[in-house]
């Protein structure tokens, strides 16, 4: 699992690939300190490359969520997979987010 960012003036993209599963977990977490940090702005994650997103890896998704809430910012899922649209569709948490 990797995550790749890059920040412009009001959006900060994450790209996602491979498994976010129990084991890639604790990097994600890790990883994502800077989207975190800049959950005042517009967060675009990128999931065109992502195989696999398990429980801990939805966590962490409403983590981020919770905080661009609280900071003002916004959270857009683009490139998500069928099968990721499921995950998210039967979990609930596709009403949480916008896609795109």
């Amino acid at each position: 699992m990797t995550l790749k960012t890059s920040i412009s003036a009001d959006t900060v993209t994450g790209i996602l690939s491979g498994r976010l599963d129990t084991a890639a977990s604790q990097q994600f977490a890790a990883d994502m300190e800077t989207l975190l940090d800049n959950a005042d702005k517009h967060i675009v994650l990128d999931c065109t490359d992502l195989e696999f997103i398990s429980s801990s890896g939805l966590r962490h998704f409403l983590s981020l969520r919770k905080a661009t809430i609280a900071k003002g910012g916004d959270v857009t899922i683009t490139g998500v997979s069928k099968e990721i649209k499921q995950v998210f569709t039967i979990t609930g948490f596709y009403s949480l987010f916008k896609f795109a």
